[in-house]
């Protein structure tokens, strides 16, 4: 971390540690939630599930190589 950023943290601390307003810290609580959202949480049920083939179908070895798919689709590219 730079000295700037740094700077900018350390200020954005002291800030926070006066605030009053209710509302800013409520806004500020569902950022820093939204923030740190896994965005495997995010996605649909859908889209899980053909990650998880793709996943399942790599661990065992049910892959093309991109080479031989780029020749297949290449008219389109």
């Amino acid at each position: 971390m730079n000295t700037q950023t740094l700077n900018n943290k350390n200020e954005l601390i002291q800030w926070l540690s006066t605030l009053d307003d209710d509302s800013i810290i409520e806004k500020l609580l569902k950022f820093k939630e939204e923030e740190t959202k896994d965005w495997w949480d995010t996605i649909s049920e859908e889209e899980r599930k053909s990650i998880e083939k793709g996943i399942s179908d790599a661990d065992n070895n049910k892959v093309e190589p991109h080479s031989s798919i780029r020749k297949i689709y290449d008219k389109w590219l």
